[in-house]
């Protein structure tokens, strides 16, 4: 008895749709492994964790203790995961630690004498605007923003700035932190959970008698005071100069849940802004796309019936337009092992990507899950490796090739090897500046291992497995001796029409683009995979139809080299990729370090080089389809 499956698709849909719905909304947290609540008693420890100095003006992250602040007897690394490392996240203890629900006042942690070396420290940070990142139960540390007239929504800053420098050219280290943790009580039992972790920075120059390090004491504030920026004669950035570091906290209850306590983050960025332009976009590359299908469908038709027709009749010895070419439009293109290359390269990538978004969708990804984005990606990169080369192989036997070992190797090493070149030239430049996101040693090591370990083996399985399969054939025979081309008309030469052809699928991106560099850069958390994935696929329509159409006006010009033709129309949206990085750069950017605009144009350069490899393969693919459907559909003699 057969099972059919049709009720299976019927419950399919609805709910791959409610996951996109829900993956869609801007303030969404998931109860993860290994991100479960934890509920707190009263008195109970609570370790503040400091991780790195960030600034959105050089884009180099450095370690906390880079700086002169308050150490602990004992400074203990956390472990981090690979994505966290490549980040450059360094969480570290800290000298701030709480009792649960046990607020505090004006409480010293330590004093410091600032060295002339640890006061220039403090001057060039300040000058590059860098923010201090501290995490209290995996929450980051937020400063409340203040809220717009009649605006009912809180706004918040990721972390607090290392201190600010006034018109008498002097520089202030922000020494005093307003702590506020928010927790939500179970009514049903002893326990809370930490639901929110606010600060408010201050300077101030504190004032005291003899200084004891067993039990510093103060006179500038007591436990009845409570400290308020400008409340004080602030504490001046200066060698010799000492510092004394002190601390406020308090407990309040809040009716924010437990798993809706990312929403403050989440919704930083202009949610509604973001759904206006998402559906614009959608809605305009939807209407474009089904213009295209719809000219595609009947003139294909029409052409097929009246080529079939024309098969009867003396008339069909003249012939014209894309049936002409039939004996030449399967014909190896030059450097076909190349091409096989980067097919097999775009499939691997194509891969990571579709299953990675399946992850985020259903909720594995979240910004809860630090680092576990990028950890996710590096390895589905690496396990991908057998379709890369099973793909790379099959394309290469059907252009009757020999030589598979040699592709095989093209395959396992072209694409990493560049993009690990580019990435350890950029590493260099972030050692020289003695950052805390260049990548160790140990974590170089890592990535080898998983490359050469891996990676490489799985192409060669997922290759020999490809060249033992039988042959794709062709539906058409190839003519011995190549037709000549005729002289084409402006706009079908190949570099206009491949600039043209990327013009379409950029567009479907450029929207969604803007957020994910916003969240690269501009130290913002992107979490609306629903809405990232919707346009994905339109992505995929786009360059599958653009170059379709492309190909087919190719074809009816009698120029029958479509195969890279096909791979760079796609892939030309690359260039207006890495186009708008640069506008972005100029606009939206304020980086002024020579080594901070080399990281960012380096990085970009291997977004660009990425997306051309995916779009180029979905274009490719869709040519390749198409090409055989229609030979496959016509009778020839």
């Amino acid at each position: 008895m057969a099972i059919t499956g049709g009720p299976r698709r019927r419950l399919l849909l609805p709910l791959i749709v409610c996951s996109i719905f829900l993956a869609s909304s801007p303030a969404r947290a998931f109860y993860l492994p290994g991100v479960a609540p934890r509920d707190f008693q009263k008195d109970d420890d609570l370790q503040v964790k400091v991780n790195k100095l960030s600034s959105i003006k050089t884009q180099l992250p450095y370690d906390y203790y880079f700086l002169d602040y308050c150490k602990p007897e004992a400074i203990k690394n956390s472990a981090e995961n690979l994505g966290e490392v490549l980040r450059g996240d360094r969480i570290e203890n800290s000298v701030y630690n709480f009792k649960m629900r046990r607020d505090e006042s004006c409480k010293v942690v330590c004093r410091t004498k600032l060295s002339p070396e640890a006061a220039k420290n403090f001057k060039e940070k300040i000058d590059d605007e860098y923010r201090v990142n501290m995490i209290l139960d995996n929450l980051p540390v937020v400063v409340p923003r203040q809220t717009r007239e009649g605006s009912q929504t809180p706004s918040f800053e990721h972390g607090y700035r290392v201190g600010y420098k006034l018109k008498d050219d002097k520089y202030y280290i922000n020494n005093h932190l307003s702590f506020t943790v928010l927790y939500h009580e179970d009514l049903n039992a002893a326990e809370a959970r930490i639901v929110g972790f606010h600060v408010i920075p201050s300077s101030i120059k504190h004032e005291y008698g003899a200084w004891d390090d067993k039990n510093p004491t103060v006179q500038t504030c007591n436990a009845n005071t409570k400290i308020t920026p400008g409340s004080h004669t602030p504490q001046e950035v200066a060698p010799e100069a000492y510092v004394v570091f002190s601390y406020d906290v308090i407990f309040e209850a809040s009716e924010i849940i437990w798993a809706s306590r990312w929403d403050v983050y989440l919704l930083s960025s202009d949610s509604q802004i973001h759904w206006f332009s998402i559906i614009n976009s959608l809605m305009i590359v939807l209407f474009l796309s089904g213009m295209i299908a719809m000219i595609m469908m009947r003139t294909l038709y029409k052409d097929i019936a009246n080529y079939n027709q024309l098969d009867n009749q003396e008339e069909a010895q003249e012939e014209t337009g894309w049936k002409l070419v039939h004996g030449d439009a399967f014909r190896p293109p030059v450097h076909s092992g190349l091409l096989c290359v980067y097919v097999g390269t775009g499939v691997q990538f194509f891969g990571m990507t579709v299953v990675t978004m399946m992850f985020a969708l259903l909720g594995f990804l979240s910004p809860a899950n630090r680092g576990g984005l990028m950890t996710a990606m590096v390895l589905l990169w690496v396990f991908m490796g057998v379709l890369a080369g099973y793909t790379s192989s099959r394309l290469y036997k059907m252009f009757k090739g020999t030589e598979w070992k040699k592709i095989t190797l093209k395959t396992a090493f072209m694409f990493p090897g560049i993009i690990f070149g580019v990435f350890f030239v950029l590493n260099a430049l972030i050692w020289g500046e003695k950052s805390s996101g260049a990548v160790p040693f140990g974590t170089m090591f890592a990535l080898f291992l998983l490359w050469f370990g891996i990676s490489v083996p799985l192409v060669f399985v997922g290759s020999f497995l490809g060249f033992k399969q039988p042959a794709i054939e062709d539906p058409v025979k190839t003519n011995k001796i190549p037709r000549q081309i005729p002289e084409q008309a402006w706009y079908l030469q190949p570099a206009f029409s491949i600039l043209a052809g990327g013009i379409l699928p950029f567009g479907a991106v450029f929207i969604e683009l803007f957020f994910i560099l916003t969240s690269i850069w501009l130290n913002q958390f992107y979490y609306i995979f629903g809405f990232l994935f919707i346009v994905f696929v339109i992505l995929l329509v786009t360059c599958a139809e653009i170059t379709i159409v492309l190909c087919y006006f190719q074809l009816c010009s009698e120029d029958y080299h479509w195969w890279w033709r096909a791979y760079l129309t796609a892939g030309s949206s690359a260039l207006y990729l890495f186009a708008y990085a640069i506008f972005y750069f100029f606009n939206r950017l304020e980086i002024t370090k020579l080594v901070s605009g080399i990281l960012y144009f380096g990085y970009m350069l291997i977004i660009s080089y990425a997306f051309f490899v995916l779009t180029g393969t979905i274009g490719f693919y869709a040519c390749f389809w198409f090409v055989r459907k229609i030979y496959a559909s016509v009778k020839i003699d």
